[in-house]
């Protein structure tokens, strides 16, 4: 029996630039996309449509015809994808510990330790809010 695979949310880095754009921009054309990514990015406009189509064949946007050209949007949110990728970063870098993953954090001074437990803080008197 051959077992269906989940489909995953994680995205190559440049994946992850395109949707970027979309999500800033909202539905838009391979040329408004491509014209999010200028300051950054001196991709071919070719380039963005390949992507942006096998965003489409990996569901992660969807594409309807406006006049002669493709509109795409986003069908996942930001932060489902930042969840997803940050429980893959967790599971393969850190056996699964989250606690590993702020201790690295600490360790290689990417974030202060007073600030985590301010946060930790924040967050358990604001619970009902996350």
């Amino acid at each position: 029996m051959v077992v269906p695979r989940k489909r995953s949310l994680s995205l190559t880095p440049l994946e992850l630039r395109i949707m970027q754009a979309l999500w800033e921009v909202g539905p838009a054309s391979v040329k408004v996309v491509r014209q999010a990514l200028c300051p950054t990015s001196v991709l071919a406009y070719t380039s963005v449509q390949t992507v942006l189509n096998i965003l489409q064949r990996k569901g992660k946007v969807e594409r309807t015809l406006q006049g002669r050209a493709y509109v795409y949007s986003p069908v996942v949110s930001q932060e489902k994808v930042t969840v997803a990728m940050l429980q893959d970063i967790i599971h393969r870098m850190f056996g699964g510990s989250a606690e590993q993953l702020v201790l690295s954090l600490i360790k290689e001074n990417f974030a202060d330790p007073a600030r985590i437990c301010e946060l930790a803080r924040q967050f358990s008197a604001n619970r009902a809010k996350y």
